[in-house]
């Protein structure tokens, strides 16, 4: 699906599950750009932290290896780490940026002291944020695309069924939320198959207008949706916007990696 992706990576614990993810959405003849940034341009620092980065090439190269997947590390030393993510970006060519959270520790907000945010809003390039849980899952029983729209958008399924041939070929299941007067939620499924023979169920899980309309309860009934069908991995997609605008924004991603029990993507194309 992509050709050239960067993988900024802040502990060597990150390094192997970040390429096992975003080589499920490698092309086969793709590549992986590890990132390591310094945060500090003073010598003493740097020299220290340069010396510590081998942590983080070795691993890189390894789990390259393993996946036979190319895969070329790179540390620098900046003290705006997200300015410097999207310089190598840009200068890269990358298509799509892959990331997860990590929050200053003394917080329970995520994006504190994380480049999350400003990636998101200024990247060119796609960009994804995964939770810990969809790193460490070995396994998914579906993939789980909610919608505003009347149907999911073709970059989400897009997404959506590359990540179900890398898994098995599990279903994908669209949730089409929004409000549709009389109709009743999960009416009539309508079943097809992907050009890929990827298994593609369409299901109505609609909910009150006046819910949608509060931005604050998008996580919840997302995370009431995806409950009803049992879970699995959950693809949120931000090019499409409801009556209140882009999905995507910082307060919806904290409220929905703090409280979602299940792996979730969420994407910004």
């Amino acid at each position: 699906m992509y050709k050239r992706i960067l993988v900024p990576v802040k502990e060597p614990s990150e390094v192997e599950p970040m390429i096992r993810f975003a080589s499920s959405l490698l092309d086969t003849d793709g590549e992986i750009r590890i990132l390591h940034i310094i945060p500090t341009t003073t010598l003493p620092e740097v020299a220290r932290e340069w010396r510590a980065s081998v942590n983080i090439v070795i691993p890189a190269h390894e789990a390259g290896a393993a996946l036979d997947v190319k895969v070329e590390p790179e540390v620098r030393a900046a003290t705006d780490v997200p300015a410097e993510i999207l310089e190598c970006a840009e200068n890269e060519g990358v298509e799509a940026i892959v990331l997860t959270l990590q929050g200053n520790r003394r917080s329970h907000n995520p994006f504190v002291g994380h480049t999350a945010s400003g990636i998101l809003h200024h990247a060119s390039a796609d960009v994804l944020i995964v939770n810990r849980l969809a790193l460490a899952a070995d396994h998914i029983p579906r993939v789980l695309v909610p919608t505003l729209q009347p149907s999911a958008t073709p970059k989400a399924l897009r997404v959506a069924e590359e990540i179900s041939i890398r898994r098995g070929g599990v279903p994908v299941i669209t949730l089409d939320l929004g409000s549709r007067g009389s109709e009743g939620a999960d009416a009539n499924p309508r079943e097809e198959q992907s050009p890929r023979g990827v298994p593609i169920i369409h299901k109505r899980s609609s909910f009150p207008e006046a819910m949608l309309g509060r931005r604050r309860r998008l996580p919840d009934l997302l995370l009431q949706a995806a409950q009803r069908e049992r879970y699995g991995l959950l693809l949120v997609v931000g090019e499409e916007e409801g009556a209140s605008g882009p999905w995507l924004t910082r307060r919806f991603l904290e409220e929905l990696f703090r409280g979602a029990p299940c792996p979730v993507v969420a994407i910004r194309v």
